[in-house]
């Protein structure tokens, strides 16, 4: 039973509000190398919001601890956590399975029957891939013709129903996508404006046959930088309606939104590629939640990229939706199918015990870090750099960060400079909630390890990213190095 191990979700939000009203002591500033505690005076942010963590990776006792085992709201730098354990667990190598089974043979390329696909949360599942995956089925099987029913089987997830806006209200954002066993794109939809002489061009990518766009942009001129360039942008069904008056000396622009839910996703996606590669399909595309389904064929089983991969997409460019599907194959694969959340907090926590992480009072919540009662303190951050230092898996953790002033949330920071390449980050932004996490190495060529989490309600207005830059800056000046 999951009872004993994982106390409810209401007794550890009340715990973690008491820890937050925790407050740091002047002793405690004092404690703050004098460079350091100058700047944080300097910054908009009181000292009270932040906790700082910094350590060299040869050391075993911490430059800084500032605020260290207070719990704060860490963001997206949670995905340090999920991403780690997943790779301690299942391994750099794993991939996710989509199996393609029916009760049927296929008999001179026609399936007399239904073709079920069971799916088991691939991440990083994309177009080009799912188009290429329906090829293979076809060349494997010789299938052209389906005189049934195409199943998708996503049952197994076993989660509640959600509702994709209650997190902030903007439930065709694709960062707040629900997770669903057979998504393809993350269930994301480019949209692409483009000017023309003829007016304001908008095209789907991919072009979903069951979408339809109603298109009542006119052109104009404007701020490039306004919000989303004056597209207003609104879904009825399986129709996108789009207006406003679109800048044109903005160029070309993409929106990436959803549209439709994540089952009708795929299910249009399956129509539009099987057409492509020339197939036939008789029935319909139907969807099915629960117990999997009863099968006598496999016809073929596809494997996802491996997770080593895929995890460096989910960091450098902060993924939720695929941070936590790796946080519910976690679950499921300690704890057996189907995956819960519930299995998946558990496993979390344990993986990461296991691994020397002292997780009291951790809470790991959908494990993307897109919640309001995660909770984690700068020290247990720090304790999971240690390890994914001290791991064998040290190449694959490091790589999947975002690299300072080349790729990922922080392409657009220290570029063409001396600080150029030189730090893997995790970044993390909520309203109220500022976090940074990585490694850096300074000017003396040490490998550090820091961690800043700030929460208060103007963390997010620019001060949280510019203690970030502060701090690091702080970082990297910081060492003995030889005269």
């Amino acid at each position: 039973m999951l009872a004993p191990r994982f106390n409810t979700l209401s007794r550890i939000t009340q715990q973690l509000l008491v820890c937050l009203a925790c407050v740091a002591s002047p002793a405690a500033m004092a404690q703050l190398p004098d460079s350091l505690r100058q700047t944080i005076n300097a910054q908009s942010l009181p000292a009270d919001s932040m906790g700082i963590w910094v350590q060299s990776t040869d050391s075993s006792t911490p430059l800084v601890a500032h605020n260290a085992d207070r719990l704060f709201n860490p963001a997206s730098t949670i995905k340090l956590a999920t991403t780690l354990a997943a790779l301690l667990e299942l391994g750099p190598a794993y991939t996710w399975r989509t199996d393609f089974r029916s009760n049927v043979p296929v008999e001179n390329g026609v399936l007399r029957g239904d073709l079920i696909i069971r799916g088991t949360g691939d991440p990083g599942a994309v177009s080009e891939e799912h188009w290429r995956m329906l090829r293979d089925l076809q060349r494997m099987t010789g299938l052209k013709r389906i005189e049934g029913n195409v199943i998708l089987d996503a049952g197994y997830f076993m989660l509640p129903p959600g509702d994709p806006g209650e997190f902030d209200g903007q439930p065709y954002r694709a960062y707040n996508q629900l997770p669903y066993a057979l998504h393809v794109n993350s269930n994301a939809i480019r949209f692409h404006i483009i000017p023309d002489t003829n007016g304001i061009r908008i095209e789907a990518e991919p072009p979903l046959p069951g979408l339809t766009l109603v298109n009542r942009l006119t052109a104009g001129s404007g701020n490039c930088d306004a919000w989303q360039r004056g597209i207003r942008y609104e879904v009825d069904h399986q129709q996108v309606t789009f207006s406003g008056s679109y800048p044109v000396n903005c160029g070309t622009y993409e929106l990436l939104r959803t549209a439709v839910a994540a089952d009708v996703n795929a299910a249009e996606l399956f129509k539009l590629h099987w057409a492509q590669w020339g197939g036939e399909l008789t029935g319909d595309v139907l969807s099915h939640q629960g117990s999997p389904l009863s099968y006598n064929h496999t016809l073929m089983v596809h494997h996802s990229r491996p997770l080593a991969d895929l995890i460096r997409v989910a960091n450098k460019w902060s993924h939720n939706v695929m941070t936590r599907h790796m946080a519910l194959t976690l679950g499921a694969q300690r704890m057996g199918e189907p995956a819960t959340l519930e299995k998946a907090r558990v496993s979390l926590i344990d993986v990461l015990s296991t691994a020397g992480v002292d997780t009291q009072g951790m809470f790991i919540d959908n494990g993307s870090g897109l919640s309001r009662v995660a909770r984690i303190s700068p020290r247990q951050l720090g304790q999971i750099l240690q390890v994914g230092w001290e791991s064998p898996r040290r190449p694959e953790f490091v790589s999947s960060l975002s690299i300072s002033g080349i790729d990922g949330t922080t392409r657009r920071q220290y570029r063409n400079e001396a600080r150029t390449g030189q730090m893997h980050l995790k970044t993390g932004l909520l309203n109220q909630v500022s976090a940074i996490s990585g490694y850096v190495r300074n000017q003396c060529n040490e490998d550090m390890m820091v961690v800043l989490l700030v929460n208060h309600p103007e963390a997010h207005l620019g001060h949280g990213t510019r203690m970030q830059q502060t701090l690091l800056d702080w970082v990297y000046t910081t060492g003995n190095c030889p005269r």
